[in-house]
């Protein structure tokens, strides 16, 4: 129950992570409906919430230019890598910037554009940095979500300071997010299909930056 009454919920039902709870009748469950017709087994295991047996799927990649790797359960990767990585296997291009990056961890070096393959292992870094900043279960957005969670949960009598202060906090650190992913991901398009090189600086100063915010979320998050 929450000091502000406009935040406290009537009723939460709480399912199994792998399901799909429907919020089509209000009064779900009550004395007509059991707690079973409330729940659309449709979306049993494919709509959930942060958990790992819904947010953790496979993905498999074959063909020239691919390499064999066999199972691979380290590589941290997110849905709009997918995109960009078959399109430059498949030598194409949007007019678009693209929020995902090519996944250059299964990729032939021989496929890959001199640009991201010019400054070592500094580009690999802005690649991985650069997902735990912007992917929605990335450390930064995790951190914030904690954040948000802590925030709901501070009210007082006759105060919501705890609360204003985090959710400004947050806003804050993700217009800094968005505007340092902007210019990663800009860059990272113009190298990987228009052969703009990256500048080492920039690279080291987006790697700075990038991992600044994430500890910023992080440390928001554990107070």
């Amino acid at each position: 129950v929450n000091a502000d009454f406009r935040r406290t919920p009537n009723f939460t039902l709480f399912g199994n992570p792998d399901y799909f709870i429907k919020a089509t009748n209000t009064n779900c469950p009550d004395s007509a409906h059991s707690v079973a017709s409330c729940i659309d087994y449709h979306f049993a295991w494919s709509h959930g919430d942060i958990q790992p047996d819904i947010a953790s799927t496979w993905l498999g990649l074959v063909g020239p230019g691919v390499k064999n790797l066999g199972v691979d359960s380290t590589t941290w990767t997110d849905h709009v890598n997918l995109r960009p990585t078959i399109l430059l296997l498949a030598g194409l291009k949007d007019d678009y910037v693209h929020d995902g990056r090519v996944l250059v961890e299964t990729l032939n070096k021989s496929v890959l554009p001199q640009a991201l393959v010019s400054h070592g292992t500094t580009v690999g870094q802005l690649l991985t940095v650069y997902e735990q900043l912007n992917a929605p279960f990335g450390q930064f957005g995790l951190d914030l979500l904690t954040s948000s969670t802590r925030a709901l949960a501070s009210g007082t009598s006759g105060s919501d300071a705890t609360y204003t202060s985090i959710e400004n906090t947050i806003q804050t650190l993700t217009n800094q997010r968005d505007d340092l992913a902007t210019k990663i991901k800009t860059a990272l398009g113009a190298a990987t299909f228009d052969g703009q090189a990256l500048k080492q600086a920039d690279v080291k100063s987006w790697i700075s930056q990038a991992q600044a915010l994430i500890q910023q979320a992080h440390a928001l998050a554990n107070p």
